[in-house]
């Protein structure tokens, strides 16, 4: 039997109090983090391998069902807004397409030559990499588009919560988290859609920082959609330069567009300036 279709650690969840309940999941919960950190090798290596790719040209796509491949379309859609990175350099599918995201499409999972069709429609080439996601492992939409990827020389990867799956088998570098148990039995979208969100989280953003969208610790090629976005981009901007004025600093960041060029700009004034006066 799979590890994530075992039984609970616990028992007779419908008569325990709201506490019992949460401290139960919590407890659960506590064991993740774990068991992701044992898979940091791997999740190095594709990282690794994706940048390299990046450079000349490649993609990123994430494939799963279910609530695998909505927390691929999550991650995917947040790198545009977050690093600046065009909207399809991380692109994220879902069996049964975007509809499938709000609600479940019976029977995409099973179809184990739409995967490839799927991403075939983005004009794939060697350069662009495969992360197929499947808490079970078994997901035949996945392991179909990781198989015939890796067969056409795209890098392949998995995010899966069982040791020795056929998708850990069909990808060059399989990230295997093992957090056990669910806490409602069989439930993957708990301690095993954590484990998945937590590594695509270092996937993405780890690979973001190794193409250098990131300085120091700020996202300075972040999209200023929102208020909050350009407060926080014009703090940036006077952290980075000594600016002191507010008004002045968040000028710049809308008159250039991002923390990037805003402070590139700033400097290149700056130093017209000492030049001029000396």
């Amino acid at each position: 039997m799979k590890i994530t279709e075992q039984p609970s650690n616990y028992s007779s969840l419908d008569t325990m109090s709201t506490e019992e309940i949460l401290e139960g999941i919590n407890n659960e919960d506590c064991r993740v983090p774990e068991a992701v950190g044992a898979a940091i090798p791997e999740i190095g290596m594709l990282v690794d391998g994706i940048v390299e790719r990046m450079k000349h040209g490649g993609r990123l796509f994430y494939i799963g069902a279910g609530t695998s491949g909505r927390l691929g379309v999550v991650d995917a859609s947040e790198i545009p807004p977050t690093f600046g990175a065009p909207f399809d350099l991380v692109v994220g599918l879902i069996a049964g397409g975007d509809g499938a995201i709000r609600k479940a499409v019976e029977g995409a999972e099973d179809d184990s030559g739409q995967g490839w069709k799927d991403i075939e429609a983005f004009s794939p080439t060697c350069h662009d990499t495969v992360v197929g996601i499947a808490a079970s492992g078994t997901t035949p939409y996945v392991i179909g588009a990781v198989k015939a990827a890796r067969e056409r020389g795209l890098l392949t990867a998995c995010i899966t919560c069982n040791p020795d799956t056929p998708l850990a088998a069909a990808s060059e570098i399989p990230i295997v988290a093992v957090v056990g148990p669910e806490f409602v039995t069989g439930s993957t979208r708990m301690k095993a859609g954590t484990a998945t969100k937590l590594i695509l989280n270092m996937i993405s953003t780890a690979t973001m920082i190794r193409l250098g969208h990131v300085r120091g610790n700020r996202m300075v090629d972040m999209q200023l959609t929102n208020a909050k976005l350009i407060d926080r981009g014009t703090r940036m901007i006077m952290a980075e330069t000594g600016q002191k004025d507010y008004d002045r600093a968040r000028d710049l960041l809308l008159e250039h567009g991002s923390v990037r060029k805003a402070v590139a700009a700033y400097r290149d004034l700056d130093d017209f300036v000492y030049r001029k006066c000396r």
